[in-house]
C-alpha cells in the first residue's frame, strides 16, 4: 500500500497497528479488543434492579447504589453498570 504513510499520521490502537503490518482482516472476530463486553441485563435482573431501586430510593443519607449493589443477586456488576442501567430504564 503506497499510501500507508497517511495512516501513520493518526493515533492507532495496537490492533490497528497489527492489521497494518500483517495485512488487513488478519485479526479474527473479537481479537485485539482491549475491553471485554459487558454482559446484557436479563429481564429478571432488570426486574430485580427495579424492585431494589424502589425499595432503597427513600433511604435518607444512604447511598442508594451501594445498597442496591449489596443486595443484587448477580455478582460482578459494577457501580457504573448499575447506574447506567437505571438511567436507561
Amino acid at each position: 500500500n503506497k499510501k500507508a504513510f497517511v495512516e501513520l499520521l493518526f493515533w492507532k490502537s495496537p490492533a490497528a497497528v497489527y492489521e497494518m503490518t500483517k495485512g488487513y482482516s488478519s485479526l479474527q472476530e473479537g481479537e485485539g479488543t482491549t475491553r471485554s463486553r459487558v454482559p446484557p441485563w436479563s429481564p429478571q435482573e432488570e426486574q430485580e434492579l427495579r424492585e431494589l431501586y424502589w425499595k432503597y430510593q427513600e433511604v435518607e443519607g444512604g447511598d442508594v447504589i451501594a445498597a442496591i449493589l449489596a443486595h443484587l443477586p448477580t455478582p460482578g456488576r459494577t457501580r457504573k453498570q448499575v447506574v447506567k442501567q437505571l438511567v436507561r430504564m
